[in-house]
């Protein structure tokens, strides 16, 4: 196989020992005679590896014995509506930060429910930074304060959270979840779509305390109800089986790797050795987004002139290197460096970008 380096935004690179794992269990799960593709969710080998995956999540995480860790589908496309159709309730209203895209359509879906805020904006700096947290007003009667830790279009994410005291947080953490250490304990909600850091996409995990779910409403559809999946344990219907087996592997893969703390060092070894590389450019490359609010899983940037920027992405593809091409909303360029991501894949990278610049600058 010709050799590529995997920098898409999602569905993302895997590591190459999970993926020759599931090569090699495929047609035979665990001494079943059966692939994971076509076992029973019923099934007690299923169960197990649905109850164990949870139990690595709460290990990798610390997260308190007050929470319910659920394995749902939709993407976090369905949790921008589910969350406000959960715990937005009649004569509430719920403040909403926008960063960005994901962001907005988040505020989008909520205003379908009920009454939102915008607590907090980055709109008038064109989304290339967070907004200023030390700027959000709390009111104590809002339902939860939500917002999005990592903007994958533009690439910012939050350096740190906002404490909401008593009012819920709830953040959308699907492209940066596991990837650095986080107290779970600061929110009430969290959820990820698995496609970045955490396996294929299919599953998407919510982090949820037990008694943010104490008051949602009868009313809501079963299927849409974080309780009626809590109480479940993620089974109430059939759940995306061969996700959630590979989700396994791969938290089995971080903690074989030294836990998040360790993955957390590597990511940001990763992202310094890039915006290094463009910082030392000489306005050759030149990052899209204000320095204190840059991504450690996503690194967007340009080049100084349009047509060596299009020649840029020719030659990286013939290179091998794979998603580099920026998101149609911003154009441009953009990594993702993902956990799977290696440091030698980035270092790859930036020693091609050098000698691009040596050639073109």
């Amino acid at each position: 196989m010709k050799q590529v380096y995997n920098f898409n935004a999602g569905p993302a690179t895997l590591p190459l020992e999970v993926m020759l794992q599931i090569q090699d269990e495929l047609l035979d799960l665990q001494g079943t005679n059966l692939s994971i593709l076509e076992i029973s969710h019923r099934s007690k080998e299923y169960e197990n590896i649905n109850g164990e995956t949870q139990q690595l999540l709460k290990d990798l995480l610390n997260i308190p014995p007050d929470y319910e860790v659920l394995f749902l589908q939709g993407g976090a496309s369905m949790q921008f509506a589910m969350v406000p159709m959960n715990f937005l309730t009649e004569g509430r209203k719920a403040s909403y930060l926008h960063s960005g895209t994901w962001s907005e359509k988040a505020i989008a879906e909520a205003r379908k429910f009920g009454k939102v805020a915008i607590g907090g904006s980055s709109e008038d700096a064109h989304f290339k930074k967070v907004p200023d947290l030390s700027r959000v007003k709390i009111d104590p009667e809002t339902a939860y304060i939500h917002l999005t830790s990592n903007e994958t279009i533009l690439g910012t994410q939050y350096q740190s959270f906002i404490d909401t005291g008593k009012v819920p947080l709830i953040v959308d953490m699907s492209s940066d979840l596991l990837s650095r250490h986080i107290d779970v304990s600061n929110f009430s909600l969290i959820y990820a779509g698995a496609q970045k850091n955490l396996g294929p996409s299919g599953v998407t995990v919510v982090i949820v305390k037990r008694d943010l779910m104490e008051s949602i409403p009868e009313s809501i559809p079963d299927i849409m109800n974080y309780r009626i999946h809590a109480n479940s344990r993620s089974l109430y219907h059939t759940p995306p089986v061969f996700a959630v087996y590979t989700v396994n592997l791969m938290l089995k893969w971080i903690r074989n790797n030294g836990g998040v703390k360790a993955i957390e060092k590597r990511n940001r070894q990763k992202a310094d050795l890039i915006y290094s590389t463009i910082d030392k450019s000489g306005g050759f490359y030149n990052g899209l987004v204000h320095l204190e609010s840059r991504s450690k899983m996503i690194v967007t940037f340009s080049i100084f002139n349009e047509e060596i920027e299009k020649l840029f992405l020719q030659e990286a593809e013939k290179s091998g290197f794979i998603g580099v091409k920026g998101h149609r909303d911003a154009g441009h360029l953009r990594v993702s460096i993902y956990n799977a991501v290696t440091y030698e894949q980035c270092q790859v990278l930036t020693n091609f970008m050098i000698d691009f610049q040596k050639r073109f600058g």
